[in-house]
């Protein structure tokens, strides 16, 4: 018996990027930890699009940052590419995306890990779990796992993160490997064990575009996009971005490359019926695009460099499992890519899930007291869902072997909140991918207030240390400070109507307040703050004199925002105060739905299966209606 297995607390089964999440949280709770993986090099490996957030994932990435999560650190060490998306729309959705270079985040995740106090990384497979019973035998709990080489590994609590591993099957024309990922073997047996402790599992099917040799690209005929100047950093500790940035590359499909992509649709896996598992609906394959986009004569497809030392790129909109020959063929008629050497094929990778109502928000599992899942096991899609994922259940995982109070977030609380919640009570048979408009709430879960609405839960855990909390205070202060002064400072038509005139808004007649002239649309506090009449305030004073002139632009950010949208803020804010009645009536875990028999037999089912904790996460169940939720709520009181 060597020494990494003994006195574990728990045992963490993957090395992606929920399995970072989950160890690194688990550890520095204080927890004796053991990641498991097949082999170290493979840890944090990008094995899709070496990029971080995007659409609703940047939100993702920024909450994992200020619950004291480690993907928006990495990001920002090995980004080459930082680019904050929909800025033309309202700050609700505005998502920051960065361009990893991908050799660079696998080892930079790597050393993070390895430097990990309580922390240790074995090269073995898990095969089985052992449990006892407890409670009259009704319930099971982890108390070990046996790996691949024979050895048991007693623990107190088990994160089972193996993304798209478990019977990993890969598909390019009708030809199939076993895999979870190219080059790399499946995850065999676990699958089968956990059907035996009760859980049920489905099938779900992911893809990845081919790569290509930046050298055989004419690059001079593809549309450069450069970086945000400034790039603007995940990390609320990253003070700045001083990596060498460099473009990535626009080009388009063409009706020829779509006849092309036809021929081979007869050996296609995913029209031939070879692959059973349901893929992403709104990530589809090119071929998918092709046939359900018929009226579509040109896609977008980015070409993304991977790195500095490498010449891969990466063909984003191009995601196929159609032969190889009809890949590089389809490719060839793209303008740019008239030369192109494909270095390595597309593919699809089917693998098992486990469908999320049988976890509890905590993502603890239903079945077994010690156990939880993360990632792509509960059917979901990406690094950031992934991540976020990780990061709950180490950090519930560490809770329940110190035997404190569970972390749950709330979908009015965070946009991880809505992940997890949409995943226990809607469950899913289709990769879920995080959007903006799943968030009922997303005027005040902006991606750019993360450190406000979070950082403090994270401090109470132990993830984030006293300088961020120091920062945020002060940056609330100011805050608050320059707020209460705009909403008491009066400005003359003398001195703001020449900024007026400047950028097209109307001329104001009399004194007006500056909270007022804050709210135009056109109106930026970052240009108005030059002028004296604001300049010369001891809240702006405050501010300017910042020496970080990262927060000052945090500050300054947040100070408009909340000026420019407070109705619509505060109108949020009421409504989350009646959605907090409902999450703060608790059902017991044992309810016993079938003795109400005024429920519909849908109803009665769902909440038999979900195990709602309360009457807001009853409301929320699909096949649960408004009347089930009365009938439920009557019967509780009675």
């Amino acid at each position: 018996m060597i020494d990494i297995l003994t006195n574990i607390d728990i045992v963490v089964i993957g090395g992606g990027h929920a399995g970072i999440e989950a160890c690194l949280s688990a550890a520095r709770m204080g927890c004796r930890v053991v990641l498991v993986t097949m082999t170290k090099e493979a840890i944090g490996r990008m094995s899709c699009n070496p990029a971080i957030g995007g659409t609703a994932k940047g939100h993702l990435v920024r909450e994992i940052d200020a619950l004291g999560g480690e993907m928006g650190k990495i990001a920002d060490t090995t980004g080459i590419q930082f680019r904050l998306l929909n800025r033309s729309k309202g700050p609700a959705v505005w998502s920051p995306r960065c361009q990893s270079d991908r050799e660079w985040y696998s080892r930079e995740a790597r050393r993070r890990l390895e430097n990990q106090t309580g922390l240790s990384i074995l090269e073995d497979s898990i095969v089985s779990f052992e449990t006892e019973g407890f409670g009259g035998g009704k319930r099971q709990r982890i108390i070990g796992v046996v790996t691949a080489s024979g050895r048991r590994i007693a623990c107190r609590a088990v994160v089972l993160s193996a993304g798209t591993f478990l019977r990993g099957l890969m598909h390019t024309g009708m030809k199939n490997r076993e895999g979870g990922r190219y080059g790399e073997a499946p995850s065999k047996g676990l699958t089968e064990v956990l059907m035996k402790l009760g859980f049920v599992s489905g099938r779900l099917k992911t893809g990845t575009p081919p790569r290509v040799d930046l050298s055989s690209i004419d690059l001079l005929q593809a549309e450069e996009q450069q970086s945000d100047d400034p790039p603007r950093a995940f990390s609320y500790s990253t003070s700045a971005i001083t990596n060498r940035l460099i473009p990535m590359y626009l080009t388009y499909t063409n009706p020829a490359t779509h006849r092309i992509l036809r021929k081979g649709f007869d050996r296609s896996p995913l029209f031939t019926g070879a692959i059973k598992g349901v893929g992403p609906r709104y990530c589809p394959s090119i071929e998918d695009k092709v046939v359900r986009f018929e009226d579509r004569d040109r896609h977008q497809i980015f070409l993304e460099p991977e790195g500095y030392d490498t010449n891969v790129v990466y063909v984003n909109g191009f995601s196929t499992s159609l032969p190889e020959e009809i890949q590089l063929e389809g490719l060839r008629s793209i303008v740019g890519l008239e030369k192109v050497n494909m270095l390595r094929p597309g593919y699809a990778v089917e693998y098992d899930f486990f469908p999320p109502h049988q976890v509890r928000l905590t993502l603890e599992t239903k079945l077994v007291d010690g156990l939880f899942f993360a990632g792509q096991v509960n059917g979901t899609s990406g690094y950031e869902e992934a991540a976020a994922q990780g990061l709950v259940a180490g950090i519930n995982a560490a809770l329940s072997v110190q035997k404190k109070k569970p972390f749950i977030l709330k979908r009015s609380e965070a946009y991880i909140g809505v992940l997890i919640d949409d995943l226990v009570n809607k469950s899913t048979d289709e990769p879920y991918r995080m959007f903006t408009s799943r968030a009922e709430h997303r005027l005040v879960l902006r991606q750019d207030n993360a450190d406000r609405r979070l950082m403090n839960k994270g401090f109470e855990l132990g993830l984030v240390d006293d300088a961020m909390i120091g920062n945020l205070k002060k940056k609330e202060e100011l805050i608050a400070a320059f707020i209460k002064m705009a909403g008491q400072h009066s400005m003359s038509p003398e001195v703001v109507n020449p900024y007026l005139e400047r950028i097209s808004e109307g001329r104001i007649e009399e004194r007006e307040r500056l909270s007022k002239i804050l709210k135009r649309p056109g109106v930026r506090l970052a240009e108005i703050e030059r002028l004296d009449s604001v300049t010369n305030q001891p809240a702006m004073q405050e501010i300017t004199k910042l020496p970080d002139i990262k927060l000052r632009r945090e500050i300054i950010e947040q100070i408009e925002i909340d000026l420019k949208y407070e109705g619509y803020i505060q109108r949020q804010n009421e409504q989350i105060e009646k959605f907090e009645r409902f999450e703060n009536q608790n059902i017991p875990i044992d309810f016993d739905y079938t003795k109400i028999k005024s429920l519909s037999a849908e109803g009665r089912e769902k909440l038999s299966k979900v195990k709602p904790e309360s009457i807001g996460q009853a409301s929320r169940i699909s096949g649960v209606t408004p009347s089930d939720v009365s009938i439920l709520m009557v019967s509780m009181r009675s």
